[in-house]
């Protein structure tokens, strides 16, 4: 038990002293329960087991940890969870994401455990995964694995964050336009920066999801929030209440349209 805790949890970048959450509510910023502990480690026990039996090496792995359903999403965040030598001749699996500082707009890049990836006040103990090609996995490997030169997997992180981000501007970047943007960086030897990784997305035929998001409920989030801004997204689009952003249910469903990954695996609780 303690050595599967200790695989589950393993992560090394030192948390901030700030709470970092992504894809979930920051108004509950709480020590976590035991039940939720619990959950959480059993939920990620299991994926732990699946990935194992899988035979992948990289997966693109969401977790739901806000309800979206009014705006027709099911789940809110994803990372790389990918494989990594442990020095002993074994492997332990990983998690690279993005988390945004509670009660700030900035937001950093964090290699984790996959326990530390669903302790949280989840909406749904629920995860899913896409298994990207052999030839993604490969080029996505070899970023997140890169020992000589380890700060090219975060070279497109912005700190600026907002979790409605434009998909298609740079002032801003919430965590799974991170994700997306580099994905495109591990394909694409000429991306460079994040206009080039979003030229690219867009010449494979990415669609952000376009969220209906009323005029009271951007001024309140704007004011009230430091990580939600909208004044990166065109006026045309803000004044018709059209918000597109990248969403872990757009990037799945592109990554099966282009065949760069196959149909979502499902395991909840």
């Amino acid at each position: 038990m303690r050595r599967t805790l200790s695989i589950l949890l393993w992560c090394g970048a030192a948390l901030f002293a700030t709470p970092a959450f992504a894809g979930r509510s920051c108004e509950a910023e709480h020590p976590p329960k035991a039940s939720t502990v619990e959950r959480g480690l059993t939920l990620a026990e299991r994926t732990l087991a699946a990935l194992e039996a899988s035979g992948d090496r990289v997966v693109i792995l969401a977790r739901a940890g806000q309800d979206l359903s009014k705006y027709g999403l099911r789940y809110s965040h994803l990372g790389f969870a990918y494989r990594q030598p442990d020095g002993q001749g074994g492997h332990v699996w990983r998690v690279m994401h993005k988390l945004n500082q509670c009660g700030t707009a900035d937001a950093y890049v964090y290699r984790q455990g996959l326990g530390e990836f669903f302790i949280d006040d989840l909406w749904r103990y629920e995860a899913t995964w896409i298994s990207p090609t052999a030839e993604v996995q490969e080029r996505l490997l070899a970023l997140l694995q890169d020992t000589q030169n380890p700060a090219r997997a975060t070279q497109l992180n912005t700190k600026a964050y907002s979790m409605v981000s434009y998909a298609w501007a740079t002032k801003y970047q919430q965590s799974n336009q991170w994700a997306l943007e580099t994905l495109a960086l591990a394909m694409e030897p000429s991306v460079t920066n994040r206009d080039r990784a979003q030229a690219w997305l867009k010449f494979k035929g990415y669609e952000p999801s376009v969220l209906t998001i009323r005029p009271l409920t951007r001024l309140g989030g704007r004011a009230t929030r430091a990580n939600v801004a909208f004044d990166d997204h065109p006026k045309d689009k803000r004044f018709s209440d059209h918000i597109e952003t990248v969403t872990v249910d757009s990037v799945f469903d592109w990554l099966q349209r282009t065949q760069l990954g196959q149909a979502p695996v499902k395991l909840a609780l």
